[in-house]
């Protein structure tokens, strides 16, 4: 406990500037995961992926990203067992916001779309394991996150495939793409509107403390995806037909129609991306506050103050910024060609999982059930459409995010606990 009152002003500078780096870090990795389908697929350029993801992000970071938070992140670590040396959890929440932050740089320099959740969850696991004892770690918790390594992306990918099937038997068989496009599409709107808010309500709001029963949740969605079908049919209407454009790509003028819709995603997906992953950077930085503030004592939950919601949203803004375009074009470009009704399928596809996955409790990864919808896109044109070399970086970087989180995790943890015991 003297600890906390002697270095408490050092541990929350500290815990600032690694957050920060942490949230950083979730900006150049995980929010270019989100924008990566819209730009790809050439719907929007990357300045307008980062002009949306600024503003969509940092207000779902704000407004959804939570005023109670779990600060002992997921139920990994048992923190019954530190309540006699708190100073031990803040070391190890350093230690993981550093380590994070670190694994997330360097993916991002590579490329390489990783879990931030699963890196935040291997650093904490790390310093638990070595730092306090293996009993300290909820082990079960995670087995199911190795599991989802499987899952989501395998979900998701059968999702957009099915999808995008759809796609070519209702409009791009037909004898009159364009018109079918035009009389199909805001179908998908309202698929694609009914889906997003639902991940919004499920994902994001319940941070807020706003408490929504599931038919509630179910009715704000159906209104949503109506209001957004009615508002594309109005753009959708205004499109005609050039053309000029169909001579060098037979669909340019469907892909047209779809690109209204994949605009609409980019600024939901942003929303819910903001509210819900905010959470791995700002998690750790409020579990220290509330032990400072608190003078020692450990609580499961605390309440968020409203400048490391800030914090969080400006760094994942910055991150982006500073840094996005690696990994934006790797899910984009690298893995398949994409175009806005590809880019769709992908979206809706992992939008869809993560819902589902709210729903069951399924352990999930918001990259790899986007990495698996693209996956199941470029299947739907042929193993053929599908870079299999960078398929196979990205499933090992997926493996080595796990132990290398937990390794540098470790070493900082014994490094803090010998600066300052």
């Amino acid at each position: 406990m003297e600890l906390i009152t002697s270095y408490g002003t050092i541990f929350l500078i500290l815990a600032c500037i690694f957050g920060l780096f942490m949230a950083w870090g979730i900006g150049a990795n995980d929010v270019a995961n989100a924008m990566g389908t819209s730009v790809g697929s050439g719907a929007i350029t990357i300045k307008q992926a980062v002009l949306i993801a600024a503003i969509f992000e940092f207000a779902g970071a704000f407004l959804a990203g939570g005023q109670v938070t779990k600060t002992i992140r997921k139920g990994i670590i048992d923190a019954d067992l530190l309540s006699a040396t708190p100073e031990l959890l803040v070391y190890g929440m350093l230690a993981s916001l550093l380590a994070a932050g670190i694994w997330l740089l360097v993916a991002s320099r590579f490329g390489w779309p990783v879990s931030t959740t699963h890196t935040i969850v291997g650093a904490i696991v790390g310093f638990a394991a070595v730092g306090i004892g293996v009993d300290a770690v909820h082990w079960g918790k995670v087995g199911t996150i190795v599991m989802s390594w499987v899952i989501s992306p395998a979900l998701a990918g059968a999702v957009s495939y099915w999808l995008f099937r759809s796609v070519q038997k209702f409009i791009l068989n037909r004898d009159d793409p364009f018109e079918s496009a035009k009389k199909v599409v805001p179908y998908y709107v309202f698929l694609t509107g009914f889906i997003i808010a639902l991940v919004t309500m499920f994902k994001g709001l319940k941070h807020v403390g706003l408490e929504l029963t599931p038919v509630q949740n179910y009715s704000v969605a159906l209104a949503f995806g109506l209001v957004i079908m009615f508002i594309s049919m109005a753009s959708i209407r205004k499109l005609k037909i050039d053309p000029e454009a169909d001579r060098d790509f037979h669909f340019a003028n469907v892909e047209r129609v779809f690109g209204v819709l994949m605009v609409v995603t980019a600024c939901a997906m942003a929303f819910a991306h903001g509210s819900n992953d905010v959470a791995n950077a700002i998690g750790p930085v409020a579990a220290i506050v509330g032990i400072v503030q608190s003078g020692g004592e450990i609580a499961q939950k605390s309440v968020l103050p409203i400048w490391v919601l800030i914090l969080g949203g400006a760094g994942i803004v910055a991150g982006l910024l500073m840094y996005g375009r690696r990994v934006m074009a790797t899910i984009g470009k690298n893995i398949t060609e994409l175009t806005p009704s590809r880019g769709f399928a992908a979206t809706l596809a992992a939008a869809t999982t993560v819902v589902f996955a709210s729903g069951t409790g399924l352990p999930i990864s918001t990259t790899h059930t986007l990495v698996g919808a693209v996956l199941g896109v470029g299947l739907a044109r042929g193993i053929g459409a599908l870079n299999l070399t960078v398929v196979r970086t990205i499933f090992l970087s997926w493996i080595v995010t796990l132990p290398a989180g937990a390794l540098m995790s470790i070493l900082f943890f014994f490094t803090l606990k010998g600066i300052f015991s």
